[in-house]
């Protein structure tokens, strides 16, 4: 089976959170077939609601720069499957997803036939299976692992890590996770394991109580990022340049821009202490992190910046981005998501920063309609548009002081990322 042909078949499957079947009996027993490769690596672990992608890419950059062969699994992607799983920060190419994705599919296949699973492993259990065959096969010295959905029953919680991380918990697939933050968070330390250090961001008390909670009943020694201090702290529309100060002081650059994203470098470079990387390393790997579709600026005249916030917490972050940084500039917003989000909630954070709001829907099949939208928002200059290129030609007369923002579902981020990126 070819690449396309492997990349239809998990499509197929159908949604990954839609069709998401928690539990791990089922990779367990693929995983068992397949030789168990997760138990031949070794992992960071890494949860959280907001922040935990970027975190990763952090945590990664510095192992890298400290000359560690590594890993990256991360969820979801922008343009292709390819992107989820990196070797020294380069994605796999489609003949290694390809023949990983055979070998998977071929033993759950086999399985099925012999009723020792159920049902085909979902989307996101093959493709995590099929990342630890790579990392095995590449001989990574560490993977950084990102956690798909929760925790406690995600598909990646079979693996004994080097260190468990878990990054700041909010709302988010209440459905799946439940309503309180509290539930939320008892989803999310169902990673921590005994013998396993962890490193937690700042939480809300009521994440917090639950997060100590398990770690006290595991014995699992935590570092706090509040136990450290920030200083010097220097934002701008780019990034972030601060002293780190605990154990040992350290001068981070961040080129990930938005305050949102201090926390996250802080938690990095913890965690990148309790892995033994030397100062230098972190330093530098951190430096040159990146982390597409999260406050990139993909063109400067006119300026455009993408974000996928799409949840009420990637709205916080993103409207104080744009409060700190554009206060004198008008900013014209272009706004998508998929039909299960808080479109009200995060509308009424984002939309008030905007002068002009254009909804619009990425062309997927789940994306809200923009007439329902439109009829849902609330703001002055409001308009509707179909699909991207539409909302698009209503900003062609931007000029070098409009800042547009293209926000909310990544499948819009990710087109406007082809879309743009094509036209340059």
């Amino acid at each position: 089976m070819n690449y396309p042909d492997s990349v239809q078949f998990l499509y197929a499957l159908g949604n990954e959170i839609k069709t998401a079947k928690l539990g791990l009996d089922r990779i367990r027993t693929l995983l068992a077939a397949l030789g168990n490769p997760q138990d031949q690596l070794r992992f960071v672990h890494v949860a959280g609601t907001n922040g935990k992608g970027s975190t990763c890419a952090m945590i990664e950059a510095g192992l890298r720069a400290d000359g560690r062969r590594t890993g990256l699994f991360t969820s979801p992607h922008l343009a292709e499957p390819t992107e989820r799983i990196r070797i020294d920060g380069e994605s796999v190419s489609a003949g290694q997803f390809a023949e990983a994705f055979q070998r998977v599919h071929g033993c759950a296949e086999k399985l099925l036939a012999e009723g020792g699973i159920d049902w085909h492993t979902t989307y996101f259990e093959t493709v995590t299976a099929m990342a630890f065959l790579i990392f095995l096969n590449e001989r990574v010295d560490m993977v950084v692992l990102e956690v798909g959905l929760g925790g406690r029953l995600d598909a990646t919680n079979v693996v004994k890590p080097d260190l468990c991380v878990i990054t700041q918990i909010d709302y988010d697939h209440e459905a799946f996770l439940g309503k309180s933050l509290e539930s939320i968070a008892g989803e999310k330390a169902g990673i921590l394991k005994t013998g396993a250090p962890a490193v937690f961001s700042r939480q809300r008390p009521e994440a917090a109580r639950v997060l100590d909670l398990r770690a006290a009943e595991l014995c699992v020694p935590v570092v706090r990022t509040d136990a450290w201090s920030v200083g010097d702290l220097e934002l701008d529309r780019r990034g972030s340049r601060f002293l780190l100060s605990g154990e040992r002081e350290l001068r981070i650059r961040c080129p990930l821009a938005g305050e949102h994203q201090v926390e996250n470098a802080a938690t990095a470079a913890i965690a990148l202490t309790r892995l033994g990387v030397a100062d230098r390393a972190i330093e530098s790997g951190i430096a040159r992190a990146m982390w597409p579709g999260r406050l990139e600026r993909v063109s400067e005249r006119p300026e455009i910046v993408l974000d996928g916030a799409h949840n009420p917490a990637g709205a916080r972050a993103l409207a104080a981005y744009i409060r700190r940084f554009y206060s004198r500039r008008r900013v014209r917003l272009i706004y998508g998501a998929m039909r299960d989000k808080a479109i009200e909630e995060i509308g009424g954070i984002l939309f008030p920063c905007a002068q002009q709001v254009i909804v619009t829907a990425p062309k997927q099949a789940r994306a809200m309609d923009p007439a329902a939208l439109r009829d849902i928002a609330e703001h002055p200059d409001l308009r509707a548009a179909p699909v991207l290129e539409d909302a698009l030609a209503l900003v062609a007369d931007a000029t070098d002081e409009d800042a547009i923002f293209i926000t909310g579902s990544l499948f819009l981020v990710a087109e406007a990322r082809a879309m743009i990126g094509a036209k340059r």
